[in-house]
């Protein structure tokens, strides 16, 4: 099993730039990607980005393309989530999560097998 824990949630107003970070411990050998997902008070979870440990490759959620990437760390077993030009629509709790495979695919939350408590990011008008 994978344990995971987010940091960098905060407030910041329209406009500016947050950075998240994930640490991922435990078994983290069996990882294939991690993602980024966030979830609004009441609604649904939504997918923000995904990276793969061997390649690289990333996606993207369309409301988020173009303002946030997504890095990985291998050797720290860490992912991070830039988030620059944030609108007030960005406010949510992001959860990180691991996955052992795509099989549902990359961007749903089915295929991951772990996740972390999620961090609060609040953006201001």
């Amino acid at each position: 099993q994978v344990q995971l824990v987010e940091s960098g949630g905060g407030l910041v107003q329209a406009g500016g730039s947050l950075r998240l970070s994930c640490a991922a411990s435990g078994r983290t050998s069996g990882s294939y990607t991690m993602g980024w997902f966030r979830q609004n008070p009441g609604k649904e979870r939504e997918f923000v980005a995904t990276i793969y440990w061997i390649g690289g490759a990333t996606y993207y959620g369309n409301s988020v393309q173009g303002r946030f990437t997504i890095s990985r760390d291998g050797a720290k077993n860490t992912v991070s989530l830039q988030m620059n030009s944030l609108k007030p629509e960005d406010t949510a709790v992001y959860y990180c999560a691991a996955s052992r495979s795509t099989r549902y695919g990359a961007t749903t939350a089915l295929s991951y097998d772990s996740w972390g408590p999620g961090t609060q990011v609040t953006v201001s008008s």
